[in-house]
């Protein structure tokens, strides 16, 4: 998959090992490991194949974005980078056709 980030120092948090173990902590290893799981991923739907990752779109305010777990409360939100998002003829995203996503934040948003 490929990826793309909100900003620049959201990047160097989740790509350059140091800094990801000051930013994350106790949690950098379980970031790394989500952070591996995406960009092998082939899809998002591959993602969803994935227990532990819990790979599930938001709702309300947080409509159009997606996460998936690092621990109990904390995640890492994104949202596809496609234009025009590939569809399903329901009118639901069709997980098989994103390839491209925009990490947003990592973050405990309960």
């Amino acid at each position: 998959m490929v990826i793309g980030y909100k900003t620049r120092k959201l990047e160097k948090s989740l790509t350059d090992s140091k800094t990801m173990a000051a930013t994350y902590g106790a949690r950098a290893k379980k970031v790394n490991q989500r952070m591996k799981e995406l960009k092998a991923a082939a899809n998002l739907e591959v993602m969803k194949s994935i227990p532990a990752a819990n790979c599930h779109s938001l709702k309300a305010d947080r409509a159009g974005e997606i996460a998936v777990d690092i621990s109990p409360n904390w995640r890492i939100t994104f949202e596809p980078d496609h234009d025009p998002l590939p569809m399903n003829s329901d009118d639901s995203l069709d997980w098989t056709a994103v390839t491209n996503i925009r990490i947003i934040e990592v973050t405990d948003y309960h």
